[in-house]
């Protein structure tokens, strides 16, 4: 089985910064690609960033220059940096990644809980 835990979540003011990790825990062979998405109330669940393992990124037009996604494979850790928050980037922030659990089987892709970022003064 294979698990992600969210951390980090929190109140921040505008303006502000905020560091969102994510640890994949479980039966690990490999990590494909790792993303974060997230969901603001009564909206539909909307991409943000996500980082392959070439370490190649994307991101969603909203966020370009204020978050930034890294990877640290030796701890099967995806970071989320979000600067220069804003209110409307309040929502809950799920953690997404493909999982190679044994050399001879297919990724499969896996969320996390989810961890709530609300940003206001």
């Amino acid at each position: 089985q294979v698990q992600l835990g969210e951390s980090g979540g929190g109140l921040v003011q505008p303006g502000g910064p905020l560091r969102l990790p994510c640890a994949v825990s479980g039966t690990i062979f490999s990590i494909n690609s790792m993303g974060w998405y997230r969901q603001a109330p009564g909206n539909q669940l909307e991409f943000v960033a996500r980082i392959d393992m070439s370490y190649s990124t994307n991101y969603a037009d909203s966020v370009k220059g204020r978050f930034a996604i890294s990877r640290d494979n030796a701890k099967n850790t995806v970071y989320l940096q979000m600067n220069s928050l804003k209110p409307e980037d309040t929502a809950v922030y799920y953690c997404n990644a493909d999982v190679r659990s044994q050399f001879w089987m297919q990724p499969r892709n896996y969320w996390g809980q989810g961890t709530q970022v609300t940003v206001s003064s």
